[in-house]
C-alpha cells in the first residue's frame, strides 16, 4: 500500500471465502443465496421477485449503499470544491498583507496554519478510519489543504508572476494523462513497481527531511533558496532532476489510488468509504501540485 489514506481493509484484496474484515462488509449473503439455489428452495414468489429485480433500472450507490467509482468521483469533486474556496481565502489573506505593507512582504500564516492543520487531520483520519469513516474530518482536511495551497501559491506568485497557472495546467495534465492511461488499461499497479516506489518514497522523505534540517540550522548558503534543491549538477539544478522523478512517483501513486478504489468497489465496501477514496486522491494531487510548483520555481529562479 502506498497512500496512507487507503490504510483500511476495505481497499485491500479480500479473503476468497468472503470473510468480512471491515465494518459494513458483506456478510456472505451471496453464498447463502447460492445455497438456496442449489437445494431447490426457491419458490414461485422468489422467482417473480428476481424477475422484477432484473427488469428494474440498475441500482446506484445510493440505493445499494455500496461504494462505486462514480460516487467516489462526485465526492472527490466536492472535496476539491471546498479546497478551492479556502484556497481563495488563503490567497487573499497572503497577498493582502503585501498590498497593505509592501516592505513587510507576504504573510506566511495561511501557509503554516493550513500545513499544520492538514497534517494533523490527515494523521487522525488515517489512524481512525480503520474503525469509522468521519466525512466531517475529511471536509476539514480539504479546508486546511485549501488554505495551505492558496497561501503557498500566492507566495510563489508574488515572486514569479504566472507560476500558479503554469503549475495548475501541468498538474491537470499529469492527472488527466494518468487517468486516461489507467482507464485504457495501458498502465497498472504491480508488486515489483510498488516495491520500487516505496523504496524511492522513503529515500525522498529522508532527503527532504535532511534538506529541511540543513536549511533551518543555517548550514547551507543563504543564496540557496531551496536548499539542496538549488545545487547544480553539470549546470542542471538538482531540484529539477529530483522534481521529474517525484512527478513520476506521484503519477504512479495516482495509479495505486485508482487501483485501490476499484478494489474497494469490488469488495462491496459501504458507500461512505468513497470519502476515503476521495481523500486519498486529494492527498496525491496536492502533493503533485506542490512538487510541480517548486520545480517550476527552481527553473525560473535559475534563469
Amino acid at each position: 500500500m502506498s497512500n496512507f489514506a487507503f490504510n483500511n481493509p476495505a481497499f485491500q484484496q479480500q479473503d476468497p471465502r468472503n470473510v468480512a474484515t471491515y465494518p459494513g462488509a458483506p456478510q456472505g449473503a451471496q453464498g447463502a443465496q447460492a445455497a438456496s439455489f442449489q437445494h431447490g428452495t426457491m419458490d414461485a414468489a422468489a422467482n417473480a421477485q428476481l424477475e422484477g429485480m432484473y427488469a428494474a433500472p440498475p441500482a446506484g450507490a445510493i440505493e445499494t449503499d455500496r461504494m462505486s467509482v462514480e460516487d467516489t468521483v462526485w465526492k472527490t469533486a466536492g472535496l476539491f470544491a471546498i479546497l478551492l474556496v479556502t484556497a481563495a481565502v488563503g490567497w487573499v489573506w497572503t497577498l493582502g498583507g503585501l498590498e497593505r505593507n509592501p516592505y513587510q512582504g507576504v504573510s506566511m500564516m495561511p501557509w503554516i496554519i493550513g500545513a499544520l492543520g492538514g497534517f494533523v487531520l490527515a494523521m487522525v483520519i488515517t489512524f481512525t478510519s480503520r474503525k469509522k469513516v468521519r466525512p466531517a474530518l475529511i471536509f476539514a482536511y480539504a479546508a486546511f489543504e485549501g488554505l495551505f495551497v492558496g497561501g503557498i501559491s500566492a507566495f510563489f506568485e508574488a515572486i514569479w508572476p504566472g507560476i500558479v497557472i503554469q503549475a495548475t495546467l501541468a498538474t491537470v495534465s499529469v492527472v488527466g494523462v494518468t487517468l486516461a492511461l489507467f482507464a485504457s488499461g495501458k498502465i497498472r499497479a504491480s508488486k515489483k513497481a510498488t516495491k520500487i516506489f516505496m523504496i524511492a518514497m522513503v529515500g525522498y522523505l529522508v532527503f527532504s527531511l535532511l534538506n529541511l534540517v540543513l536549511m533551518w540550522t543555517g548550514v547551507l548558503p543563504q543564496g540557496q533558496a531551496f536548499g539542496l534543491y538549488s545545487a547544480e549538477i553539470m549546470g542542471i539544478p538538482l531540484g529539477l532532476i529530483i522534481g521529474v522523478l517525484v512527478v513520476i512517483m506521484a503519477a504512479y501513486s495516482l495509479v495505486l489510488d485508482f487501483d485501490q478504489i476499484q478494489q474497494g468497489v469490488r469488495n462491496g465496501a459501504p458507500r461512505k468509504y468513497g470519502w476515503l477514496g476521495a481523500f486519498g486522491i486529494m492527498v496525491t494531487v496536492v502533493w503533485l501540485y506542490v512538487e510541480i510548483l517548486r520545480m517550476i520555481a527552481i527553473i525560473r529562479g535559475s534563469n
